[in-house]
């Protein structure tokens, strides 16, 4: 049974149906009485002004849902299956169909992950709940008749309405990684399953990251333009796996950094969500929690995140520890980025440590650096005998070997990194705000003509290709010619004409085509730049 926002009560005899239909059910894992029920939007002017005015965007978070689902179905109905029934079968037929042609509107979960949901409701209904206050958030920033202040003021209401569902909503206070990456469970996903844990972690990172072409740009066509750019980046991340995939949990403070300045109590919520979003994927795929214990462990896991004192951390901390995780080891920036994507400076599924109190980092559990600040931090680093906790450590200071990779990963990373300097900012501009917001979207779209994909999917859409020639008859010469140029390379009319129709032809052959099941073929990523 759904609620209607605030207009729409339970009655006595619907709620008694809900409660039995859901006790029935689980009854038939392990015989537990579950109470929790559904709750739908907030009532708004704004709902579904995402989906309206950025369908690709909202399509593919459709099929997101979906990939979460089979996941946790497969994890827990198949849990002898060899690896490849993730990593090769379910992997392909997401990234192949799913996330090629998705979803129109949003699935009932339930009805793909039923065995896992009889597990676990109460696990699938804080997602749900979390994933409605993505959505709303999302059609606020959509809305075009909403000013600025009111954006704010209705954000801060739906995360009221949120936070109403204490039984399913995850703190506002951020954790630790000790919950996420410290406990006896902990890893097993990351390790089995490599590919399809980078996939969810790049779904995480659209997830958050989209928030910031949304807010960044000053006009709706600035908004179009930045979200198809940050989508456009998202399908990088799926070239080369894992290589190009994050190869850390994608931080909101570090991928969204003016959503979560912005919306600061949102942006925990959503790393609490993701990080629970693998913590049941390592219960699930872990042997040795017992299959009878699996249930008590994902509650103990649920009720954690939904406290306010367990594993907590102080906010400064939490946006320290984020810094210095490596926005590089994340997928990126979201929102004025590089041609390349940027190179990881650590090994794929890295675990670093961090203290609690400040957030800086101390260390490495699993896996090591391979390049940038991070070069020289050890793995495996024994805590300091005095205080019990890992001793602190001077980066600027470190100049170690990296050690042998016992990760698996690929540690093909390139050291001497200057994570100072964020990919894609505006060099040299000093003619005010919004001259260097100017100079850092015209840079954006130099990159993005650059990328021989992106280029073409640009200039499929009339609507992009003209707000660019807008642009262009304000610019300087120099940079009015170069953008021509590279847009006469980037449209198919811009090839060299037929042969004369008196001209002797060859038999035409069929042009080769890229399979429809892979959106990417015959695209080669850029060579990364040696080391300065």
């Amino acid at each position: 049974m759904i609620r209607l926002g605030n207009s729409c009560g339970w009655t006595v005899r619907g709620l008694k149906l809900a409660l039995g239909f859901v006790a029935l059910s689980a009854s038939r894992v392990s015989g537990q009485w579950v109470t929790t029920y559904e709750q739908f939007y907030q009532q708004a002017s704004h709902n579904w002004e995402f989906r309206d005015r950025y369908q690709a965007a909202d399509r593919l978070f459709n099929a997101f849902d979906f990939g979460h689902a089979i996941l946790y179905e497969t994890l827990w109905r198949k849990p002898n299956a060899p690896a490849s029934e993730l990593e090769q079968k379910k992997y392909n037929l997401l990234t192949r169909k799913v996330l090629v042609s998705p979803p129109r509107v949003p699935l009932e979960e339930a009805a793909i992950e039923i065995e896992y949901a009889r597990l676990a409701p109460e696990a699938k209904q804080m997602f749900d709940w979390a994933h409605i206050l993505h959505r709303q958030i999302y059609d606020v920033w959509a809305d075009e008749s909403l000013p600025i202040g009111r954006k704010d003021a209705e954000i801060s209401r739906l995360i009221a309405y949120y936070k109403t569902r204490r039984d399913l909503a995850f703190s506002s206070r951020p954790k630790s990684m000790e919950l996420m990456q410290e406990q006896p469970y902990s890893l097993a996903f990351r390790k089995q399953y490599p590919k399809f844990n980078g996939l969810i972690w790049a779904y995480h990172w659209l997830q958050i990251g989209l928030y910031e072409p949304l807010i960044l740009g000053k006009t709706s066509e600035q908004r179009q333009a930045g979200v198809r750019a940050t989508l456009a980046r998202f399908w990088q991340m799926l070239d080369n796996p894992t290589q190009t995939m994050p190869y850390q949990m994608p931080m909101t403070a570090a991928v969204a950094p003016e959503f979560s300045r912005r919306y600061e109590e949102a942006a925990i919520i959503f790393d609490n969500l993701h990080s629970m979003h693998d913590v049941v994927s390592d219960i699930l795929a872990n042997d040795n929690v017992p299959r009878n214990r699996k249930r008590a462990e994902l509650m103990r896991a649920a009720r954690l995140y939904r406290d306010d004192t367990s594993y907590v951390m102080p906010v400064d901390a939490w946006r320290t520890m984020a810094h210095h995780m490596g926005i590089e080891n994340m997928g990126g920036p979201a929102v004025g980025f590089l041609t390349a994507q940027a190179t990881p400076s650590v090994t794929y599924g890295a675990v670093m440590t961090h203290d609690e109190q400040t957030g800086e980092m101390t260390g490495f559990k699993y896996g090591q650096a391979t390049g940038g600040e991070h070069a020289g931090m050890q793995q495996g680093v024994k805590p300091d005998s005095g205080s019990g906790k890992v001793a602190e450590m001077d980066h600027s200071k470190m100049n170690m070997p990296v050690k042998n990779d016992s990760s698996g990963a690929r540690p093909d990373s390139m050291p001497g990194m200057d994570h100072g300097v964020v990919p894609g900012q505006a060099q040299g501009d000093t003619t005010g705000a919004e001259g260097q917001r100017m100079e850092s979207m015209l840079q954006l779209y130099m990159n993005m003509l650059a990328d021989p994909v992106i280029a073409r999917r640009m200039m499929a859409d009339t609507a992009t290709r003209r707000m660019m020639q807008d642009i262009m008859e304000t610019l300087p010469t120099e940079r009015r010619l170069q953008m021509e140029r590279m847009l006469r390379e980037a449209t198919p009319s811009s090839r060299a004409p037929a042969k004369p129709r008196h001209a002797p032809r060859a038999t035409a052959k069929p042009a080769t085509k890229s399979k429809p099941a892979d959106p990417h073929g015959g695209h080669q990523m850029p060579a990364p730049k040696p080391p300065r």
